[in-house]
């Protein structure tokens, strides 16, 4: 038993020393850039000892005055350099006391400010009761003023910056509009999305031009109209067209008309665009309703769109050879007899080369046409031989 007891208590002396240990290591570096001062200061003394005891230069057999001085300016340097590289950052430290400082400024001036605040408030109040009694026609005054600052607020915030405030002219189709823009006349392609075609030169009605056609036109004649530009790309296209993003009260009719089903997204020259990725899961969803042109398959190529509508007449062969669909224009009011009717298909036509094709469509045929060749469509634009 008395041997257990022992090595026990043996064990917490052990422990107990350990840690006495651990603190005076702690100590020690807390400190220790000061025991390298010391230890520099020693050596310093020890340069000029050694100068007149050589004896001291305890780290060479030939203890000669050089020999001793050089040894004791090498350890001055080197507890030196120790000393600077242990000792505490004063900077830091001085930043701490000065931002506590300067918290203990600000915490103690919120207090005084709260209290002339409250003070304040307290005095305006009663200016207030005293002002509402003796005259309440002020206070109403008062109300119409702040009304008025907040529809002008109201009116800045729905006009962003990268947006152009434009009047409509007239609803072109159902991708395009005129515009009066910067005090002159207009046309304006939409960015980014395509729909049936209704006026295309060489081009006859196709399903659901009609349609799109009203849409669009109900959408820009809501409210007020904006354009947004695309900084990546070309402001105009090759037909001298504005290219832009249009909105109505800061709706975009873009994304409008993809998630109805009248359009698609297309002509995509320059990416990245700023809502390309938008636009597509707007097509998807229409896609996956199966909404308007999307409910007939094949309807929607990558080049355009297949076929044309039963209710329009396609004479672009015929003896006038004017390469012009002519259409009648009550269809825009009815919509509906060429918006259910399916794609007619016809034979096809080859011609050698555009000089050719020209001879008989003047202006050119779109993809829908028997007489289009993906060959003869340079710009790939879905439209063959354009002037």
């Amino acid at each position: 038993m008395k041997k257990g007891l022992s090595g026990f208590l043996g064990i917490l002396v052990v422990i107990f020393i350990i840690g006495v240990i651990i603190e005076a290591i702690k100590a020690l570096f807390t400190h220790i850039y000061g025991v390298f001062l010391i230890l520099a200061f020693a050596s310093f003394v020890l340069i000029f000892v050694g100068i007149f005891k050589p004896t001291v230069a305890f780290w060479s057999k030939r203890k000669t005055r050089k020999i001793a001085s050089i040894g004791y300016l090498i350890l001055t340097i080197v507890f030196l350099l120790l000393t600077g590289i242990s000792a505490p950052n004063q900077d830091t430290a001085f930043k701490k006391n000065d931002t506590s400082t300067q918290t203990a400024s600000t915490e103690t001036h919120n207090a005084k400010s709260n209290d002339s605040i409250n003070k304040d408030k307290d005095s305006s109040d009663d200016s207030k009761i005293s002002k509402t009694v003796a005259s309440p026609s002020a206070h109403s005054s008062d109300k119409k003023e702040t009304a008025k600052q907040a529809s002008k607020t109201d009116t800045k915030k729905s006009s962003p910056s990268n947006q152009h405030i434009v009047t409509l002219v007239e609803t072109v189709d159902g991708d395009t509009i005129k515009v009066n823009y910067n005090g002159k006349v207009k046309t304006v392609r939409y960015l980014l999305i395509d729909t049936p075609e209704e006026k295309k030169p060489g081009t006859c009605v196709q399903p659901y031009a009609v349609s799109a056609y009203n849409k669009n036109k109900q959408l820009v004649n809501s409210g007020k109209l904006t354009l947004e530009f695309e900084t990546n790309g070309d402001k105009y296209d090759k037909y001298g067209r504005l290219l832009a993003y249009v909105y109505v009260n800061g709706k975009s009719v873009q994304e409008e008309l993809l998630k109805d089903g009248y359009a698609r997204v297309a002509y995509i020259y320059n990416p990245p665009y700023k809502y390309l990725s938008k636009y597509e899961r707007d097509e998807n969803v229409a896609k996956s309703r199966h909404l308007n042109i999307w409910s007939q398959n094949g309807f929607v190529t990558d080049s355009g769109f297949n076929g044309c509508a039963k209710s329009s007449t396609n004479k672009s062969s015929g003896t006038s050879g004017s390469g012009t669909t002519k259409h009648s224009t009550s269809s825009r009011t009815s919509g509906s007899s060429a918006d259910t009717s399916t794609p007619s298909s016809g034979g096809t036509e080859t011609f050698a080369n555009c000089t050719e094709l020209r001879e008989k469509y003047p202006n050119g045929v779109s993809s829908s046409s028997p007489a289009y060749s993906d060959k003869l469509d340079r710009d790939k634009d879905g439209y063959a031989c354009e002037r």
